[in-house]
């Protein structure tokens, strides 16, 4: 019985050392196989300067005036207008100035009950309306109006802001 034992041990450690060697043999394999890889390092980069040199302080301030200026929005209106009760047509001055740089749409509208009297669609810069069919009939009298100038982004034509004024409203 001692016999069998020492066989069947002998039996797992040749096992266990063809186990070991075969292991052995793998792993050598892989590392001596293997391709040496280069690393690559691939992208644009910011070279150094060369002619660049800093703005000046009065550069960047008209730089920054220019942006100011695109974003101020100003706005003309006669605070009074007249118009015939039996055609609805006045004298109605709106103009939105060149230096302007953003498109508008003026709506008056009646103060009292925020009826809309009066739309005149897209005012580009250097445009002017100087006379205007109201769009709702008024029995003669005196009303008090606003017109509010809706400012739009040239670009996008979308709203951007707006801006109001007092309107007196004489019909005859």
């Amino acid at each position: 019985m001692i016999e069998n034992n020492t066989k069947k041990r002998k039996k797992w450690w040749y096992l266990l050392l063809l186990l070991l060697l075969l292991l052995g043999g793998y792993f050598t394999y892989r590392y001596f196989s293997q391709e040496e890889t280069a690393t690559v390092i691939a992208g644009n980069f910011l070279p150094e300067g060369k002619d660049a040199s800093k703005m000046t302080e009065e550069e960047i301030a008209n730089y920054a005036q220019t942006a100011v200026d695109k974003s101020q929005f100003n706005m003309r209106v006669v605070a009074s207008a007249n118009f015939d009760q039996a055609t609805m047509t006045g004298n109605l001055a709106i103009q939105n100035p060149p230096s302007n740089s953003q498109p508008a749409n003026v709506v008056i509208t009646l103060d009292n009950t925020g009826e809309v009297l009066y739309t005149s669609g897209g005012i580009e810069p250097g445009e002017e309306i100087k006379e205007a069919t109201l769009d709702k009939k008024l029995e003669p009298g005196i009303y008090q109006a606003t017109a509010t100038f809706q400012i739009f982004n040239s670009d996008t034509k979308k709203q951007q802001g707006q801006v109001k004024s007092a309107l007196s409203i004489t019909v005859e």
